[in-house]
């Protein structure tokens, strides 16, 4: 197969621990994503929903997974309460983590030591940034807004089937705001050896516009090489990340990592592309 389309999920999480990406002015996880459960059997299932999760949940080893402590369900059609909740960033260190990646080794080495509160999305501190300077996003950042989210991914090999076209379109996106996309690979979450997620292209960067509209493109040289080949990581998602401190980090998709400075809000639902299969 040599193109195909697809339609991405609103989200806010990236894997499973931390739960989430984003928190509300509680200190609560805001998940909408694989919702870890106890199965009658004792064991865990892990299903796609939406439900505000405590952030003292149990934390399993990397690679495992362990019932959320549900605060409560969230609806697929929020009422008022729910699409007013206002938007908050991870604090530092990253509460209920066990991923052990270090998303930015040369630019943040220390990242695990850093500390920094939760922040409101519109009130992030933006390094060196003054008041004369025109900060854009100037209003609270709520679900509601966030939910309304769609972005459309077109995949395609090129001629000579060594690379793989992606093609982004996007509504309803925060207004005026950085994003920017990364890949995820098949052993990124590997318990035994992660690999480092990447960027989905570099630069990996789009700025919406007013209306929340925005494109992205990129080609990615062997994204999807056979499995039998020795060490293949083939491409088998792509994550649209709003960046709440609106900086892009060169070859790193984040700075702090899952949920303190990037925040997933499309991705696909499960892993795919098993179709494509590109050559070296």
């Amino acid at each position: 197969m040599r193109a195909e389309t697809f339609e991405l999920s609103v989200t806010t999480q990236g894997p499973t621990y931390p739960p989430s990406e984003v928190m509300d002015a509680d200190g609560n996880f805001i998940v909408i994503g694989r919702i870890n459960r106890a199965a009658p059997d004792g064991s865990v299932r892990s299903e796609w929903g939406r439900a505000i999760v405590a952030r003292d949940s149990a934390l399993p080893e990397f690679g495992a997974n362990l019932p959320y402590r549900i605060e409560r369900e969230l609806p697929a059609n929020l009422g008022a309460r729910d699409a007013a909740l206002v938007l908050h960033t991870l604090p530092l260190p990253l509460p209920c983590n066990n991923y052990p990646m270090l998303f930015a080794p040369e630019q943040c080495p220390d990242a695990a030591a850093m500390h920094k509160p939760s922040y409101p999305f519109h009130q992030v501190p933006i390094p060196d940034l003054r008041e004369q300077d025109g900060r854009k996003l100037q209003h609270e950042i709520t679900l509601g807004q966030w939910v309304a989210a769609r972005g459309q991914l077109r995949v395609s090999l090129t001629a000579d089937e060594r690379a793989a076209n992606f093609e982004f379109g996007f509504t309803g996106l925060i207004p005026n705001s950085l994003y920017t996309v990364m890949s995820l690979r098949q052993h990124d979450l590997n318990p035994a050896r992660p690999t480092r997620p990447g960027p989905l292209g570099v630069p990996n960067v789009f700025v919406t516009d007013s209306e929340g509209k925005a494109s992205y493109s990129a080609t990615l040289p062997d994204a999807f090489p056979d499995p039998d080949r020795h060490e293949a990581n083939r491409i088998i998602n792509v994550v649209v990340l709003w960046m709440s401190y609106q900086m892009n980090r060169g070859g790193a998709i984040g700075y702090f990592g899952l949920g303190g400075d990037i925040h997933a809000q499309l991705k696909l639902a499960a892993p795919s592309f098993q179709q494509f299969t590109t050559k070296r």
